[in-house]
């Protein structure tokens, strides 16, 4: 049960620095890159790919939705389509390991941001990021920036060149 009172007031500001570090780590990340100023910051939530559609009035699909894996202890982000799902069966023939999304509790710890506000930029050192190929229908997507009420608008190529991706791989369903 949740404390009321003083003691939660501690832990939502301490939740609410956690979040500002996270978006000024994935906003120092893009100003290295010159892409600062496509960081959009938001009033409305964007934690899901729904609330993040509705508040950038785009398709869901154009949500550059980045998913946490582990590959044995090796942490890995995919960045999908919004609408995307994971194909198991092509995700083992891609890596040559099942598909293991990181705890929800872990997610922080292992790539640098809090669920929600996860991206590409900014990260801990070590983490393997991949693009799929669902994200090539769309000329612009917007994948989070470090926190849960803010994205970045960038073009295909954009996110190309400056995710650090590995590379392209096709590991969503139909």
């Amino acid at each position: 049960a949740w404390q009321t009172g003083t003691g939660n007031k501690i832990y939502e500001n301490n939740l609410r620095k956690e979040r500002k570090m996270s978006l000024e780590k994935a906003k120092a990340y893009l100003r290295e890159k010159g892409m600062e100023d496509r960081v959009i910051r938001l009033e409305d939530s964007t934690a899901t790919v729904v609330e993040a559609a509705q508040a950038l009035g785009v398709e869901p699909g154009m949500i550059a939705k980045t998913m946490s894996f582990l590959q044995d202890d090796q942490p890995v982000l995919i960045l999908t389509e919004g609408t995307a799902r994971i194909d198991n069966r092509k995700y083992k023939g891609t890596f040559h390991v099942k598909a293991k999304m990181i705890p929800f509790d872990e997610v922080e710890s292992q790539i640098g941001h809090a669920p929600g506000g996860v991206c590409p930029f900014g990260i801990n050192e070590g983490v393997n990021v991949y693009l799929d190929e669902s994200l090539r229908q769309f000329d612009i997507v917007y994948p989070a920036a470090g926190d849960d009420h803010s994205a970045v608008k960038l073009s295909i190529e954009e996110l190309e060149q400056i995710s650090g991706a590995e590379g392209w791989v096709d590991v969503c369903k139909e």
